[in-house]
């Protein structure tokens, strides 16, 4: 037992305040609060897995405790009883406990009766609760009045990684701290040295894929490394690691992106198998593309945001998406990422992951029946030439404006212009209070701070009237437009029979 592999992420805990990466604010304040003895009797840690929460509430026990001093210090040796009990999770004086496995509040008693007496080898009893949000509400309640006013020797320390699940006055007696996602640039430096320690060979391309997969957690960048470095022996390079993300390399991203904007929809077509056909994951290869979509419209030169160096292409490939640019509106971008991000949860939800990504790819180029991305192309590139011929001015036609009446007549409207996402949002969620030409009184039950603007904009186009949208606060208990039409299609005989005549039926959607 003794020879038993220790994976990375444990071997490389940190055990002090000065290896913990990434939390600087975190590590400062807690020092200082150590140094000028202002210890608090509560504190809450918060973020995302893998950034420390548990580690920190480790180091925190140690300082407390540690046997080199004769008070707490923010420096623990690592090397007294009390440091590697503790290290170890076997001391006997600082208790972690599991929320997720002890979340009745006859748990939460047991635990608030033994703190009660003074600790055995230590200055404080430590009770680290991990994943605290997982408490039953009469844990929590059980837990309140001790967490408030604690004995002097009792420190808690509560982590989680849902904060919004912790009830306000849990959150109101500690001290909270938020652990942020470790920076790409730490992780790599983290890796990198990691790996001179393992004796490992870690290519500059493989520790920036490794890194940025970890999406801000260390202990999952850890546990990608352990893998990369069991599958190559050692030897980790660029390509091993985008073979186990099954995930294909930035260039290959850039030049199918390419591909796909030349408007050349067999070419991109054939692209994509190529892609697929060499292994790669469609969920990673969407993710790299919204990623490219993201960077080439923070690279766009109307915006001016001058930040291509920061973004994670070399020069060669800036200078690709510089020329795409180039070709290409700002608003085509803007509808990429829509379809991009409409597409996730079609993808993951999709029994066959290929034939949805082709439709992608599809849709890419002609998007809401608007002028496909060819012609954009060529009507940016054909040259305009203006001949003055002499004759009679043409007859300007006049704009023909639409009458809305009524909240039906206002929905129609919607949906002969083709606006799906103001219909859809107007029929399912707004309650009509009052409806006259010009004059609209509603609630909206989801509150988008942005619709009634749009939808003003649209009625004012379409109508040649400035329409005036006056927002209720409170619900008026009406029906919304698709809920009055369910209600009058229920109300059929021949609709009533049918869902009668099976059981559990019921109506999913009305298409006119």
């Amino acid at each position: 037992m003794e020879n038993n592999y220790t994976v990375l992420a444990r071997k490389y805990r940190s055990q002090d305040f000065e290896s913990l990466i990434g939390q600087d604010v975190l590590v400062k304040t807690l020092t200082t609060a150590i140094n000028t003895g202002r210890i608090a009797h509560a504190y809450i840690f918060t973020g995302i897995r893998g950034t420390g929460k548990t580690s920190t509430a480790r180091i925190l026990a140690k300082a407390l405790n540690c046997l080199s001093s004769d008070h707490a210090t923010s420096k623990p040796c690592g090397k007294c009883e009390n440091c590697l009990a503790i290290a170890a999770g076997q001391h006997i004086d600082v208790m972690e406990i599991d929320a997720a496995s002890h979340t009745g509040v006859d748990n939460m008693r047991e635990i608030l009766d033994a703190a009660l007496y003074r600790p055995t080898n230590a200055r404080y009893k430590v009770y680290i609760i991990d994943e605290v949000h997982m408490l039953s509400t009469s844990a929590f309640n059980a837990l309140l009045k001790t967490l408030e006013e604690p004995p002097a020797h009792v420190i808690f320390i509560l982590a989680t990684t849902e904060i919004r699940k912790v009830p306000v006055t849990i959150l109101s007696r500690c001290q909270r701290f938020d652990l942020a996602r470790v920076p790409v640039e730490t992780l790599k430096k983290h890796f990198a040295w990691i790996a001179d320690q393992e004796k490992i060979e870690l290519s500059d391309g493989a520790n920036e894929l490794l890194a940025r997969a970890a999406d801000g957690s260390v202990r999952d960048g850890l546990s990608l490394l352990d893998q990369a470095i069991a599958q190559t022996g050692g030897h980790v390079d660029e390509a091993s690691v985008l073979d186990m993300l099954k995930r294909t390399d930035r260039g290959t991203v850039v030049n199918f992106m390419q591909t796909v904007l030349s408007g050349d929809v067999n070419a991109a077509l054939n692209k994509l198998d190529e892609i697929y056909n060499n292994g790669a994951d469609l969920t990673m290869l969407l993710n790299d593309m919204m990623e490219w979509t993201h960077w080439a419209t923070r690279m766009y030169p109307s915006l001016r945001l001058q930040d291509a160096t920061s973004s994670p292409y070399t020069a060669d490939q800036r200078e690709i998406i510089k020329k795409i640019n180039e070709k290409i509106s700002l608003n085509t971008l803007s509808r990429i990422w829509q379809v991009m991000i409409a597409s996730v949860p079609e993808l993951q939800a999709s029994g066959n992951q290929k034939q949805c990504f082709d439709m992608l790819i599809v849709r890419l180029m002609h998007i809401a029946d608007m002028p496909s991305i060819p012609e954009l192309l060529k009507q940016q590139d054909k040259e305009v030439v203006q001949v003055k011929i002499e004759q009679p001015k043409p007859v300007v036609e006049e704009k023909k404006f639409i009458e809305i009446k009524t909240s039906a007549d206002l929905a129609n409207a919607l949906q002969q212009a083709r606006e799906l996402l103001l219909y859809s949002y107007y029929s399912s969620n707004l309650e009509i209070a009052e409806f006259t030409e010009g004059h609209i009184k509603y609630f909206d039950r989801k509150d988008d701070k942005e619709f009634a603007k749009k939808l003003a904009i649209w009625l004012k186009e379409k109508t040649g009237k400035l329409w005036n949208l006056e927002k209720l606060e409170q619900s008026t208990n009406q029906e919304t437009i698709s809920e009055h039409a369910k209600s009058e299609i229920t109300s059929d005989p021949m609709v009533a029979s049918a869902m009668d005549l099976f059981k559990d039926a019921e109506i999913v959607n009305i298409s006119k």
